[in-house]
């Protein structure tokens, strides 16, 4: 298919453009370009343009000119269903009939697929996620390849391990674009891009900049509506409290992001308790909530969503008024990501960054879980290619001490490097020669630090906001925007009521968070020497438990880090923390089915004088007898990334002491309170309360300052 002539189309894109977003939408000229270069000449494109500009008209109006002209239906992937679900919804305004492939729609598969192939789709939306299924990719890519008429990569930053956002799953496109016939358009787009990812994803994509075919498209990311600042306060019942005092001084609806799924929830339990209507958001809410929560702010029923990173790319509210970030994101390009879902449909947004006392430390963890080392990958195609037959990710678990999204991670660029291939059952090794890109992953985290360093002098730069970040994202346009609080347009009253701190401080302080017992043992312990598996025998599980707070949390979460910390020496918990964890007891007795008739504390390394003193002190003030620790054999039996080395590591680290062993026929067919410093995993607390159990104890409950998870 030729078009020779593309002015005879431009009537045509802006009829369909009416269609799609209204009647007095226009085709802006580098908008236009964009379609021209995909339904005229076929070309490959990479458009790096901000936020609202209008990337999903270009791919739309594109897709109906082509479609009208005999082309086989466009296929977008992108990453957040939030996304897709508006996508098909303007499809549909402009006469596009649109259809979803994701993890929530299995059922549905098989009759998209019909559609597909009869041409009654045009166009059809994937999760990257599905690219790596072996089915999929195996059985539907390929035919998808034949008669693709158009490949729209959403989003396209994720493709890039530069970027902030990488998404493994992403780079199987890099098999899959050699599979579309000669001359198939493809469209990347990205808000969120500097110098270094667009480079990143032309290489991936084969989009490369040399190429004559190639459209490159870099946009100014200035966004007019935008009015940054960042406001410092002191402590983070001043930062709860200005939010509950401030948050209406804005007549519509926002975004309140923290940096940890913790604290969406804490803040948003304050901000409700101060009569405010806001709902948490995060990757741990399931997929039913986080519609019904989108939609509520869409219908501006609440005034706020509080939310993790997990809300970003593809929700889609033009009339946002603000975004308060609660913490500072690591890098600035993710921070420019987040403040771009505000202000698209209104003149003015506010956008405020309040930096928090611990947002380093939540850099530093997050720093820490990049790409494995060469040893650690080594394992696991060793594994593979020692293994009879394919290996499930739980059971490669048990054989690399890495975390499962590690693990996940690097099997996704295994995969797409050729080293390892996941088929039905799970993954398999395929003997192709493969190379560790150690100077990649080291100028990886290179980057990762000048990012961090970078969002240090956004914090206190006395430049212009949007320019400084403009300059970050490499935006040759960049200049000072008037708006700002260093431009002097931006005045917040940072007061806040004296009421209001003492009741976030109230708030802070309320303790006690619910630690679920372990019920089930990770796979494949056998094969490093533990043998147990599948459900953890009833007569041997603990009660649920109870901590003090999370280690993340806002509450008592920098009071227990500071105990904690490796750098702290061991010592008894002061009173302040002592009287808030027998406040916990006293809420948690209500739920007991029998009170406990004794205290085991869990033997410490580390800390020995801490849990001991700990135990002891609550037993004194139960008026209960304190047996003892649950002895700590040989070498701490601290570490382990994933649940099956942790398992391994505390199995035979310990047992009941003799003096413990001695006392407990005491208060055997009884319950027991089992203290610790602090619950991880939660192995430690399930080995030991498996062995008072097999000793006649009736019921655990296990007890400890703070919960990690």
């Amino acid at each position: 298919m030729t078009i020779a002539d593309g002015s005879t189309l431009r009537p045509e894109a802006e009829q369909l453009l009416r269609a799609l977003a209204g009647d007095r939408a226009r085709l802006r000229e580098d908008q236009w370009d964009a379609i021209e270069a995909l339904v005229v000449g076929h070309r490959r494109a990479l458009v790096v343009q901000r936020t609202g500009w209008g990337k999903s008209a270009v791919y739309f109006v594109a897709t109906a000119l082509l479609r009208r002209r005999g082309a086989g239906p466009t296929v977008i992937v992108s990453p957040l269903l939030a996304l897709m679900r508006n996508q098909v919804l303007a499809a549909e305004r402009a006469g596009i009939h649109a259809a979803t492939i994701n993890s929530t729609n299995t059922e549905e598969w098989n009759k998209v697929y019909e559609l597909v192939e009869r041409g009654e789709i045009d166009v059809l939306l994937l999760s990257p996620e599905r690219l790596n299924n072996p089915e999929f990719r195996d059985e539907v890519l390929p035919r998808l390849a034949e008669s693709c008429g158009l490949l729209v990569v959403d989003e396209a930053h994720c493709v890039s391990d530069w970027g902030h956002d990488f998404r493994p799953d992403y780079r199987r496109l890099r098999t899959f674009l050699p599979q579309l016939p000669a001359g198939t358009p493809v469209l990347a787009t990205t808000a969120t891009a500097n110098t270094r990812v667009v480079e990143d994803v032309a290489d991936v994509l084969g989009l490369g900049r040399e190429s004559s075919d190639v459209l490159v498209q870099r946009g100014s990311l200035d966004r007019e509506s935008l009015h940054l600042a960042v406001l410092r306060l002191p402590d983070h019942a001043h930062r709860l409290s200005w939010l509950a005092d401030h948050l209406n001084d804005w007549a519509g609806s926002g975004i309140i992001y923290t940096l940890t799924v913790a604290a969406s929830h804490d803040v948003a339990e304050f901000l409700r308790s101060t009569g405010h209507e806001v709902l948490a958001y995060s990757g741990g809410t399931g997929a039913d909530e986080r519609l019904v929560a989108e939609q509520a702010l869409i219908d501006n029923k609440v005034k706020a969503l509080v939310a993790t990173s997990a809300l970003g790319m593809g929700f889609d509210k033009p009339d946002l008024e603000f975004v308060v970030h609660l913490g500072a994101p690591q890098s600035p390009v993710a921070y420019y990501q987040q403040v771009g879902r505000a202000g698209r449909g209104t003149e003015r947004a506010d956008v405020i960054l309040i930096p928090g006392d611990d947002d380093e430390a939540i850099w530093r963890y997050f720093a820490s879980v990049g790409f494995p080392p060469e040893d650690q990958v080594r394992e696991v195609i060793a594994a593979l290619a020692e293994s009879d037959g394919p290996m499930s990710t739980n059971g490669l678990e048990a054989l690399v001490d890495l975390s499962r999204s590690r693990l996940e991670t690097m099997l996704k660029v295994l995969d797409v490097d050729g080293a390892v291939r996941r088929i039905r059952g799970g993954w398999r090794t395929t003997g192709e020669a493969w190379e560790y890109d150690a100077d990649r992953y080291r100028r990886v985290a290179e980057v990762r630090h000048k990012e961090q360093q970078a969002m240090r002098e956004y914090l206190g730069t006395d430049q212009c906001r949007m320019e400084f970040l403009r300059v970050q994202l490499d935006d040759a346009e960049a200049t000072v925007c008037g708006r700002c609080d260093n431009c002097d347009d931006l005045h917040l009253r940072s007061e806040t009521a004296a009421s209001s701190v003492e009741a976030a401080r109230e708030r802070i302080a309320m303790p006690g968070v619910v630690v679920e017992p372990k019920r089930m043992w990770p796979s494949n312990m056998d094969a490093i020497g533990v043998d147990v598996r599948g459900r953890i025998d009833p007569g041997e599980v603990a009660e649920p438990g109870r901590a003090l707070t999370r280690l993340t949390g806002v509450g008592f979460g920098p009071a227990v880090r500071k105990l904690l910390a490796e750098t702290t020496p061991d010592g008894p918990v002061d009173d302040g923390l002592f009287q808030a964890v027998v406040k916990v007891l006293s809420q948690w007795k209500r739920e007991w089915t029998e009170r406990p008739s004794a205290v085991v504390s869990v033997g410490s390394n580390r800390r020995p004088l801490l849990v001991a003193s700990l135990a002891s002190q609550l037993a004194e003030v139960g008026r209960l007898p304190y047996l003892g620790e649950a002895a700590h054999h040989g070498e701490s039996a601290r570490g382990g990334a994933n649940s099956a080395h942790r398992l391994r590591n505390v199995w035979s680290a310990y047992g009941p002491s003799s003096a413990v062993e001695s006392r407990l026929p005491e208060v055997s067919g009884r319950a027991v309170l089992l203290v610790d410093d602090f619950i991880d995993t939660g192995w430690t607390m399930t080995v030991v309360a498996r062995h008072l159990r097999l000793r006649g104890i009736d019921q655990v409950y296990p007890l400890a300052l703070a919960a990690v998870r």
